[in-house]
């Protein structure tokens, strides 16, 4: 099998136009769905919007997840409350512009990696998982530092989320090795 997930499941002829609308507005609706709700961890409580980046990047390929978050950025820019909390273009440039930057980029990246064939066992996939984090987390603590200081935005911005996105990670990798393996049956 080549390519990433979706293309596997669903054959080219399958998974043009109107399908790939369909799959983006139901990524975008489960992108926003995972911003919305905050799940008590320590030491902050976590949203689920990394993994679902991660999984849209890894489960549809570089355009089509890509395009998924791209929408979804869109539509915050727009003013639509699609975010964790907050909207618009000033929203976005203020701290956690940096981390939405990241999410595009880690889509594009993953969902890169995953149309060449990487993260169909689980430790691929979880390599997968922790280089999306580190491109989101690279890019967004870089982008509150240059706000707030780095040793704040590090201390503020970085450390507290690891704990969650080391937990997110493991559980994003299971699914992602899980799915590939139900596929090949």
């Amino acid at each position: 099998m080549n390519g990433n997930l979706l293309s596997s499941l669903f054959p080219a002829t399958q998974a043009r136009s109107l399908s790939q609308v369909a799959l983006a507005v139901v990524g975008v609706a489960l992108l926003t769905l995972s911003s919305k709700v905050q799940v008590p961890f320590w030491p902050v409580p976590m949203t689920m919007q990394t993994m679902a980046v991660l999984m849209i990047g890894t489960t549809a390929g570089a355009r089509l997840g890509g395009a998924t978050v791209l929408a979804w950025l869109g539509l915050g820019a727009l003013g639509v409350p699609v975010f964790a909390t907050g909207a618009g273009l000033a929203y976005m440039a203020g701290p956690t512009g940096g981390y939405l930057a990241g999410f595009l980029v880690a889509a594009l990246l993953t969902g890169h990696l995953a149309d060449r064939g990487h993260g169909r066992s689980l430790v691929s996939a979880l390599a997968l998982m922790l280089v999306g984090e580190v491109v989101i987390f690279v890019l967004g603590t870089a982008w509150l530092a240059m706000i707030i200081g780095s040793g704040k935005a590090i201390s503020a911005g970085l450390l507290p989320f690891m704990p969650a996105e080391i937990l997110k990670s493991a559980i994003g990798a299971t699914v992602l090795a899980t799915a590939w393996k139900q596929a090949r049956r």
